[in-house]
């Protein structure tokens, strides 16, 4: 073979091999790119200062789930924010917020009004509602059981003129889901050794619409009102009924948080509609003689139980007997 042509084989091969090189080790690089780590946040330097967990709006009784401390940047800290480290959490629970913080939002000393200062029993009041007191004893006021922030119903009882002006007894439940804002003059428990104090009382004083007041107000001349301590698990029930009945409206578009609050001031309202009533014709059979006779015509106004007219007073339980032409109204359990 010429020396020429071998020389220019031998220049061609080595070249195609270093092109063969070149390119694995440009494929190599492409395939196997290396992994970089994202940056975390990094967090504010500074102290931690009292945020609130969720929207606090006026009125809301300050918890231990609603507040927490959160790192927050130092050029940012205010004087009048509560810092970890010089703040006694203990003494912040049970406080009301006078002005509303919004969630994330840090709280300030002047949001937080403590029970006993100047202020503190109109800034636990949500707007538009009204606070009364209604004298109470123990065998009234559930023994002591009640504290502030509690719920109950409240229970009217009296002596009412029944058939021939025998007195017929009868008690009526005509308002629940009433917040205690306070008993006596105390607006928090009082807690020794880890435990609630429970306590005679005397007054309970108790947040509610302007109607409603005055409906209490009525009642308290007419008979006397006891309390009926409601359960923690009765609003939800009565929440479900009152979205079934329509009473409750929550928009189709509303996002989560409107949802929450529209369900919460639900919650939170005190009710008069739905009541119930019973008499002593409902617990004892010789009660039952003192039942006002019924009048079976329409529009009777033949005056009953204090002077009302006989088809608005409560009856009790009866049955239409039917006797030819003839219809009445007769008490269950009367012959």
């Amino acid at each position: 073979m010429d020396k020429k042509k071998l020389i220019l084989l031998i220049g061609a091969l080595v070249i195609a091999i270093g092109t063969a090189l070149a390119a694995r080790s440009m494929f190599a690089g492409a395939s196997a790119p290396q992994a970089t780590a994202a940056a975390a946040p990094a967090e504010p330097q500074g102290p931690k200062v009292l945020v609130a967990q969720r929207a606090l709006p006026i009125g809301t009784i300050i918890t231990a789930d609603s507040i927490s401390f959160q790192a927050w940047p130092k050029e940012m800290v205010d004087n009048a924010y509560y810092i970890d480290g010089e703040t006694d959490m203990e003494k912040l629970l049970g406080t009301v917020v006078r002005h509303p913080v919004m969630a994330g939002e840090p709280v300030t000393q002047g949001a937080l009004v403590s029970p006993g200062d100047r202020g503190f029993l109109a800034a636990a009041l949500g707007p538009g509602m009204r606070a009364v007191t209604v004298p109470v004893s123990a065998k009234t006021g559930v023994a002591g059981f009640v504290f502030p922030g509690d719920r109950v119903d409240l229970v009217l009882t009296q002596s009412v003129k029944g058939q021939e002006d025998t007195p017929l007894r009868a008690s009526e439940t005509f308002l629940s889901n009433i917040r205690v804002l306070a008993t006596d003059q105390s607006t928090e428990s009082e807690i020794v050794d880890g435990k609630t104090v429970v306590r005679a009382f005397r007054t309970v004083t108790l947040e509610v619409t302007p109607k409603i007041a005055e409906k209490i107000a009525v009642a308290q001349t007419i008979g006397t009102i006891s309390l009926s301590l409601r359960s923690l698990a009765d609003n939800e029930g009565e929440l479900e009924r009152a979205i079934a009945s329509g009473n409750v409206d929550v928009p189709a578009g509303a996002s989560k948080d409107e949802e929450e609050k529209i369900i919460r001031t639900a919650m939170s309202r005190p009710q008069d509609r739905s009541t119930s009533f019973v008499t002593g014709a409902d617990v004892s059979r010789f009660q039952r003689r003192s039942m006002p006779a019924a009048n079976p015509a329409a529009g009777a106004s033949a005056p009953a139980m204090g002077g009302a007219p006989a088809a608005m007073v409560p009856m009790g339980p009866m049955v239409r007997v039917t006797r030819g032409k003839n219809t009445e109204a007769v008490p269950v359990g009367k012959k």
